[in-house]
């Protein structure tokens, strides 16, 4: 298995729509707001077998201090194989100086973001509005 990591903003649609449904996420049903908000991160990494889109991670930030990573999925059938990993040794190779990484991770993902050197926010409490249903 061969995988291309790339920073690309040259993705379509249809494979988006089938790496979020493959993983249940609600975002899949939201189309057009899912494909705007990739296009407009600051940072896109595609991960591809081929022409196959196998895993994506995206970043949004103020440019300089703060980045928070919103998205990291990858196909359900190429969990556990090293793709995220690269996704996030990717996403360091431009971040790692800021002040500021945050995410949010759930079930099984803290343990991969532990693993990548993120920890628990000291006391904070993570708080949303969010009109998901996977969490």
């Amino acid at each position: 298995m061969t995988i291309a990591i790339l920073e690309t903003k040259e993705i379509n649609l249809e494979d988006i729509l089938v790496l979020y449904k493959e993983n249940e996420w609600s975002s899949a049903n939201k189309p057009n707001e899912l494909y705007n908000a990739l296009l407009n991160s600051e940072t896109l990494i595609t991960a591809w077998e081929g022409e196959k889109l196998v895993g994506l991670g995206n970043a949004i930030s103020d440019g300089y201090l703060t980045v928070y990573y919103p998205h990291l999925l990858v196909l359900p059938e190429y969990q556990g194989k090293g793709i995220g990993k690269l996704i996030m040794d990717k996403m360091q190779e431009k971040y790692s100086h800021f002040h500021m990484q945050m995410l949010t991770a759930d079930g099984r993902a803290v343990d991969f973001y532990k693993k990548n050197g993120f920890e628990r926010a000291g006391k904070t409490e993570p708080m949303w509005i969010y009109q998901g249903n996977e969490h």
